[in-house]
């Protein structure tokens, strides 16, 4: 399990994205990429402060009726949420008070570059 603070979380996103709706994340269960902007897009999410609570705890695909954990019907998704019982995830949050928080991984920036760009194709360029 890695363990950061929310500081170098904070410095990390800056590293890969230069707007938090842009910044991409791992679901920890299928595998997929997703960034904030995509709940918004999915209608799941109506503020960048909810997008990025979502982008970093669940995966879209609860949002897009994906299905069940690990069963992936559209090809892509689950419906993983790191508020459940079991615990898959790879890295923990530390929040000042020293609360320990599961998080899904930050995607290497390669791979997030790829993904935006991909996005902002489906969406006709951005």
């Amino acid at each position: 399990m890695k363990t950061i603070t929310v500081d170098e979380l904070r410095m990390a996103c800056i590293e890969q994205a230069n707007t938090n709706l842009k910044v991409v994340f791992k679901c920890p269960m299928c595998g997929c990429l997703q960034m904030g902007q995509d709940f918004i897009d999915a209608g799941a999410a109506t503020s960048s402060d909810q997008a990025m609570g979502y982008a970093g705890f669940s995966c879209l695909g609860r949002f897009t009726k994906a299905g069940e954990p690990r069963k992936k019907p559209d090809g892509k998704r689950c419906n993983w949420t790191l508020g459940g019982l079991f615990q898959f995830h790879k890295l923990e949050v530390v929040t000042p008070d020293g609360q320990s928080h599961p998080h899904f991984e930050l995607a290497t920036k390669a791979d997030a570059d790829v993904y935006r760009a991909t996005q902002a194709a489906k969406q006709g360029g951005e």
